[in-house]
């Protein structure tokens, strides 16, 4: 048990200083922080709205902001490891697939929170603001980030299926958007009234 743990961590730190050794993390944490800003104060009437509440302008645009920036963290998981040829090697260590994949998906898992984690001024602005229910935005907060390791779940099996990040990332994407609209108020009424018999 302790050398599996101590596989999935240095499976995790080797997954995370990858990230933060190329541009990639600072551009998407960068974009992420930017879209977070725009659209809750900007797109989402934070101030038109004269409540204290971050519910709807800010965790409503998450799930379209993890659309397509989740992906673009996952997609390079195990496709570049094929690219360049260390998934062999990888495998040849004494780690067992269950332990890389696990490592693998927390230290991606881990960024995504880092990534979320730095949007806390929005909510010292709200508390500046007005008085709201810290509990409430602080399950927001968990929830948002449970759906992020969703995405993320796709985003790791789309990567090992294929061989190129491009691919791996539209497939994500699509099977995400699906996933948004199985929980969309427009698609759920229309299902509804699809399936809910006819009155006579």
């Amino acid at each position: 048990m302790n050398s599996s743990f101590q596989n999935i961590k240095t499976i995790a730190k080797r997954e995370l200083g990858a990230y933060f050794s190329s541009p990639l993390a600072y551009v998407f944490i960068v974009i992420f922080l930017l879209l977070c800003g725009f659209f809750t104060f900007m797109i989402g009437g934070f101030f038109e709205r004269g409540e204290a509440s971050l519910v709807r302008p800010f965790f409503d645009w998450h799930p379209w902001f993890y659309l397509f920036l989740v992906p673009a963290v996952g997609m390079r998981l195990w496709a570049e490891e094929r690219r360049v040829g260390t998934l062999e090697l990888l495998l040849t260590m004494p780690v067992t697939p269950w332990q890389a994949i696990v490592g693998k998906f927390l230290a991606s898992w881990f960024f995504l929170g880092l990534a979320l984690f730095l949007t806390f001024p929005v909510v010292l602005t709200v508390n500046y603001l007005g008085s709201p229910d810290n509990g409430v935005i602080f399950c927001a907060y968990v929830g948002s980030w449970l759906m992020a390791g969703a995405y993320l779940a796709v985003s790791c099996v789309t990567s090992a299926m294929t061989r190129t990040q491009v691919v791996s990332f539209i497939i994500a994407v699509v099977v995400c958007f699906f996933l948004i609209l199985a929980g969309f108020p427009p698609v759920v009424r229309f299902l509804e009234g699809w399936t809910s018999p006819a009155v006579v």
